[in-house]
């Protein structure tokens, strides 16, 4: 079976529209690196330079510093789907974040958001 396309999609296509999703709701783009850094464990400055590399979203992931283990408390249903009930283990990294930037674009609190209750 073929990979889906968003695996080799680069995540600096994509990274703009995260941050305008949440900007279109009142928040900040420094709001959304926020949730990325969480969830990845990528700094600032890696962020940036893997956005300036052009990284596709598998490399993305495979390349984290440290995935956080809290986000498997990130539960609900992003396109149709619940994110706890995905197998293949890239996709489900993939609609953590896309999980992550709703909650953040429908105002939740980032404590809510990055799963400190």
């Amino acid at each position: 079976m073929a990979k889906h396309r968003i695996y080799t999609t680069s995540f600096a296509s994509v990274y703009p529209l995260y941050v305008a999703k949440a900007e279109k709701k009142g928040r900040t783009k420094a709001e959304v690196d926020r949730v990325i850094t969480w969830l990845t464990g990528y700094g600032q400055k890696e962020l940036e330079a893997q956005l300036e590399k052009q990284t596709d979203f598998e490399s993305f992931f495979a390349e984290a510093p440290k995935i956080n283990p809290s986000r498997a408390l990130i539960k609900g249903v992003i396109c149709d789907v619940r994110v706890e009930d995905i197998k293949e283990p890239t996709m489900r990294e993939i609609r953590y974040l896309d999980k992550l930037i709703d909650e953040l674009a429908r105002g939740k609190t980032m404590d809510k958001i990055l799963r400190r209750e």
